[in-house]
């Protein structure tokens, strides 16, 4: 990656972990300390941007990275230890593959006749996180910790699959935005641009 593009990963993380820390905390789910818990997070706002501009291994980072918080909100918040700030970044970091994987492949964010796929694209992307996290809850934890969090999956799932509704919207809008798509290709390719005109 270039000096743009690393750039680009780090804003668009330090927004994901932002919106993660306000999410969580001012719309808790089920909030049960030491037992785990289940609350709104909105960091995929930011990781679903990255895929849909950068790519796979951008929007992989940018979802890694910005599940940092939401890893240290239920690790030491909610009380599953390490085991979430290693497990809950790696789930999101799935789903930002899998949106940059699959925006490439449908050429989705580069003209308006492909933005309506955002919306089953963006939706699509989460089914890897989706079975992960249910693995996460039933097997991984209970490994882990000794301790098992069934009780979350049927709280967790859905929740999960209503925030990326709304987000598989949003970015539905986003792709279709000529306004969106220039800014995104000026920040990340003016460098190119640049370096022709000094030719």
């Amino acid at each position: 990656m270039d000096a743009k593009r690393t750039a680009f990963v780090g804003i668009l993380s330090a927004l994901g972990i932002v919106l993660s820390a306000i999410s969580l905390n001012i719309a808790p789910v089920l909030n049960t300390v030491g037992q785990g818990g289940a609350a709104l997070d909105l960091s995929h706002i930011a990781t679903f941007v990255a895929a849909i501009s950068g790519g796979p291994i951008v929007g992989a980072l940018v979802g890694l990275l910005g599940g940092l918080y939401a890893g240290y909100h239920f690790g030491f918040v909610f009380g599953q230890g390490l085991v979430a700030v290693v497990g809950v970044p790696l789930g999101k970091a799935m789903t930002g593959l899998m949106a940059g994987l699959l925006y490439k492949k449908l050429r989705i964010g580069n003209g308006s006749k492909h933005s309506f796929l955002a919306i089953p694209a963006t939706l699509v992307s989460y089914v890897p996180e989706s079975i992960y996290t249910v693995l996460y809850f039933l097997y991984i934890v209970t490994l882990v910790n000794g301790q098992g969090m069934a009780y979350l999956v049927p709280v967790v799932i859905p929740k999960g699959w209503v925030e990326i509704i709304v987000m598989s919207i949003l970015m539905g809008a986003l792709a279709g935005n000529a306004g969106f798509r220039e800014f995104i290709s000026r920040f990340l390719h003016t460098q190119k641009a640049d370096r022709s005109t000094d030719k």
